[in-house]
């Protein structure tokens, strides 16, 4: 029998943009289910590094209709549909989902409940535990489409990760492995270092005290055809350098300051914005072999603020929130 769906839920919340100090534990009302949506009985919630720039009102000008107080944050997560609308035809209650609620003007992932579009959600791909696939349809997504749509990544072409001991970082690595790449991972401290090379990158350097400019010239003598870049910073820079005049270099946008491009590069800032198509390469490749989704750290709902304070600091994979 379907759970009862309550009227009232627990949630992360703010009646101001602002500091850390503006989350709070509140009783909100659950989300209705609109007929292109799914109801989800969340399980847990990624913890995004610009979600202080939500938590700020940086992005406020993105919410349809302006913002409403109570706010609750949170970009992407994962659990059990309980309710799904009428025009939904792929998914079903009872099945384990991850999904986005970006920008959703419903709330988002940081609550009991939420309110996911129907073609923003996908089941979980098989062998991963409801927990890790909360970290999926923001950073598993914008590492996917980073190297596919604007990398243009080709099976056998070089590839330099900058940034990727972190939550997109440590995916993309793996997936452009899967795609035939070959990977020089630039993580940062010696655990990021061993972590990069557990999933499978080519050739691994530390990024602040390791000697870059040898690890590219070693790896890629005639240029790179493409970086992913996740983390900013002279480091980076010094890197790019390295990509080839035909090359591409791409970074999500929430990258501060925007990497330097050499002159005569390809160069762009993305969104990872969910599409069907997109979540159902992802699930393949994810599927294709044992995959390694790294929770840095999980945190309980009422630690939301020091959450976002401490996914700013150095660590490793994808920080959550456990909900249920």
């Amino acid at each position: 029998m379907p759970a009862t769906i309550p009227d009232k839920m627990k949630a992360v919340a703010l009646d101001r943009f602002g500091g850390p100090e503006v989350l709070g534990i509140k009783t909100v009302s659950v989300p209705s289910c609109g007929d292109d949506e799914v109801l989800v009985r969340v399980a847990a919630a990624g913890i995004g590094a610009w979600d202080w720039m939500e938590r700020e009102g940086q992005m406020a000008e993105m919410l349809p209709g302006g913002p409403k107080f109570p706010y609750v944050p949170g970009t992407d997560g994962a659990g059990e549909i309980v309710a799904v609308g009428k025009n939904v035809k792929d998914l079903k209650v009872g099945d384990q989902v991850y999904g986005s609620a970006f920008m959703s003007a419903k709330g988002g992932f940081y609550a009991e409940y939420v309110a996911v579009k129907g073609d923003q959600a996908s089941r979980i791909p098989k062998g991963l535990k409801v927990e890790q696939a909360a970290v999926l349809a923001a950073d598993g997504l914008t590492g996917l489409l980073g190297l596919e749509e604007h990398l243009q990544l080709k099976s056998g072409q070089k590839l330099l990760i900058f940034g990727a001991n972190g939550g997109i970082g440590h995916m993309a690595v793996q997936f452009a492995k899967r795609m035939g790449a070959k990977v020089l991972a630039v993580a940062s401290e010696e655990d990021g270092v061993e972590l990069a090379r557990r999933l499978g990158a080519d050739a691994v350097v530390e990024g602040r005290n390791g000697d870059l400019d040898k690890a590219c010239r070693d790896f890629a003598p005639e240029g790179f055809d493409a970086a992913l870049v996740l983390a900013s910073g002279d480091a980076a820079e010094k890197a790019l350098r390295h990509v080839r005049k035909e090359g591409r270099i791409a970074w999500p946008n929430g990258v501060e300051p925007a990497p330097k491009v050499p002159e005569g590069i390809q160069a762009k800032a993305y969104d990872g914005i969910p599409r069907p198509d997109a979540m159902k390469r992802m699930n393949a490749l994810i599927e294709a072999g044992p995959f390694h989704l790294e929770i840095g750290r999980s945190y309980a709902l009422e630690e939301a603020a020091k959450a976002q304070q401490e996914v700013l600091k150095h660590h490793l994979g994808k920080y959550t929130i456990r909900i249920h």
